[in-house]
């Protein structure tokens, strides 16, 4: 689209060249020609996105810091941001019943991919632009959404959902929540494992990765823009919130619960029902587990805790 058609459809104003073509929307991570990015901080303004040939989309406030380049600027970026992915998010699913391999019956949307020795259950359900592998297994009730890449010997057992929305919200200044779409999509590599009733959600605008090796047990949820490296073991009932980083090798106990844009390092451990609220920068086994209290006393009794030691040492020197 132009940018001076773009402008007119998410309520904002152009500083430049209004005949540019967009064709895409870009992350942060990953400027591309000819895209529009979203940018709410000055902290996220890099080197690397000035070096892009992108139209970036601000509030008036990041003017100055961007002179000579297109601009879209916005009074409520937020929200135009949200009318601008709605505009790129374009569903392509026309679902036909189909039998491969003289199996059951499962239902294709267009231009799927799909490689040799297929298995599958019933009631599945694959939608447009999916690429699978060889030697991939699906149980019964799986949901591949548009967009999804599956690698080689891959198995997702049922009930499981690949590449639905992932929760992305913000609060209108009338306290009203809307909903962020989500544009990205779900890349699993080879040799990879999915229990049943496992959620992963695709990326914002980038992608959402399962690397190679990864086993993933039953009932465990991944958010948007979560990477999760080689041989990783997931237990079940974990929840990986947005943006985060898991290293390879790691090994995460059943419930544990990790908030958003953490990083853990390679070869970590992580006890059974830990909260991760902090990046694990070094290998090794952790555990986050305390009894639930006022938020506030939680705060005090943490605090103290991670000074026990200090407080130890302090008390054997003064009965010296």
């Amino acid at each position: 689209m132009k940018l001076k058609d773009i402008s007119k459809r998410i309520d904002a104003t152009i500083k430049g060249d209004d005949s540019l073509e967009i064709d895409a929307i870009s992350s942060l991570k990953e400027p591309k020609t000819n895209s529009l990015i979203y940018i709410s901080n000055k902290k996220h303004i890099t080197r690397n996105l000035l070096d892009s040939k992108s139209v970036f989309l601000i509030d008036e406030s990041l003017i100055e810091e961007f002179k000579d380049r297109t601009l879209l600027i916005s009074k409520n970026p937020q929200i135009s941001f949200v009318k601008l992915l709605l505009l790129f998010k374009q569903k392509k699913t026309n679902l036909e019943q189909r039998q491969i391999n003289d199996s059951n019956l499962i239902y294709i949307g267009d231009y799927v991919n799909i490689g040799t020795n297929f298995i599958y259950g019933t009631n599945n359900v694959i939608e447009a632009n999916v690429t699978i592998g060889n030697n991939v297994t699906f149980g019964h009730n799986v949901v591949i959404h548009e967009g999804t890449t599956i690698g080689n010997n891959v198995t997702i057992e049922s009930g499981s959902v690949i590449g639905c929305e992932g929760f992305g919200n913000f609060l209108s200044d009338s306290n009203e929540w809307l909903h962020i779409p989500h544009i990205g999509n779900v890349e699993i590599m080879d040799n990879v494992r999915i229990g049943a009733n496992c959620c992963i959600d695709r990326g914002t605008i980038d992608k959402t990765l399962i690397h190679n090796g990864t086993i993933i047990d039953n009932l465990v949820h991944i958010a948007h823009n979560v990477t999760i490296n080689e041989n990783t073991a997931i237990a079940a009932k974990v929840g990986i919130a947005g943006s985060c980083n898991i290293g390879k090798r790691n090994m995460i106990g059943g419930m544990v619960g990790i908030v958003d844009h953490i990083t853990t390092a390679d070869d970590v451990i992580i006890s059974a029902t830990s909260t991760v609220s902090k990046n694990i920068t070094e290998p090794g086994t952790y555990t986050g587990i305390m009894p639930i209290s006022k938020h506030a006393d939680w705060k005090r009794i943490a605090y103290w805790i991670t000074k026990l030691d200090k407080i130890t040492k302090l008390i054997k020197l003064k009965k010296k």
